[in-house]
């Protein structure tokens, strides 16, 4: 990424020179991999997301659906629907920072959006041309995240098997197609960031686990797509691999620690349940990391 490229998500300014912002989760879908992330009714919401702003978040990001893709979680579009423009109308009247919606669903991206959400945190890279043409139209920021292709869309996430799978290379690669296709819709590159989608890739012929640690250690090369980096790495399950800690109440320090690699790896922008023991991790770890890292 070249310097001084950054992005403008609903104000709030990411990239090279800026300090590393931090979006914090709220998550409103009983069935989410981290129970500790899933707040019931208005007050808890509110109280948690309000929380997350004094600590240091930018924004909120809201989900309204798991997306672990290791658990059985679906749920129909009606119900992520009335979860998600629910508690972003909610939020979006009483925050004083913008409100991200967490969707990969047309319907239920255009209730967020209706609702007062003002950007589309993605997870499948932009699959769904009528999603990508919604958030050109509406001039919502986009969190475009890597995942892999469906089976019967074998031209992304699998490596041709001749080779051995290079990890970043192939996120480089999916990341690269979803922005050809943001671009097709007329989204402006000004609007966007990347996220490697860590803990989404389970099916690539490399472990799990060692594929998210290979990710984590080479985000540098994702610079080259010419926009900031998003990272989430909260509480998610390679950490617990790594420390042997199944019960996500139980990976916070592995997260934090993780996170700091990816701050000095060039993330521009991180993703967390835990926003104010992150904060502290993120301004140490990029006041530490080489200025070609984050540009800071």
């Amino acid at each position: 990424m070249a310097r001084g490229v950054r992005a403008d998500l609903a104000g709030v300014l990411v990239g090279d020179g800026l300090p590393v912002a931090i979006v914090g989760v709220v998550n409103v879908s009983p069935e989410s991999f981290h129970p500790g992330s899933v707040y019931q009714g208005e007050e808890a919401i509110v109280r948690a997301a309000l929380g997350m702003v004094e600590a240091g978040a930018a924004f909120i990001d809201v989900g309204a659906r798991s997306t672990a893709p290791y658990l059985d979680t679906a749920i129909d579009d009606a119900t992520e629907t009335e979860r998600l423009a629910r508690a972003v109308e909610l939020l979006a009247a009483k925050l004083p920072v913008p409100v991200s919606a967490d969707t990969a669903r047309l319907g239920p991206a255009r209730a967020a959006l209706d609702a007062g959400a003002c950007v589309i945190n993605d997870v499948s890279t932009l699959r769904d041309p009528l999603l990508a043409r919604l958030v050109a139209s509406r001039s919502a920021g986009l969190i475009l995240m890597a995942s892999p292709a469906a089976p019967s869309a074998p031209e992304e996430a699998r490596p041709a098997p001749s080779r051995a799978p290079s990890p970043v290379g192939i996120v480089k690669e999916i990341l690269a197609a979803g922005l050809r296709r943001a671009r097709l819709a007329g989204i402006p590159p000004e609007r966007i960031v990347v996220d490697p989608g860590i803990g989404f890739f389970r099916d690539t012929g490399i472990v799990w686990h060692e594929w998210d640690v290979c990710v984590s250690r080479g985000l540098g090369a994702l610079r080259g797509l010419g926009r900031p980096v998003c990272v989430g790495v909260s509480r998610k399950s390679f950490i617990g691999a790594i420390v042997d800690r199944e019960d996500t109440a139980e990976r916070l320090a592995g997260s934090l620690g993780a996170t700091a690699i990816a701050v000095v790896n060039g993330a521009a922008l991180v993703r967390t349940h835990d926003v104010a023991e992150t904060r502290d991790v993120v301004r140490v770890a990029e006041r530490l990391r080489p200025r070609a890292a984050g540009g800071a």
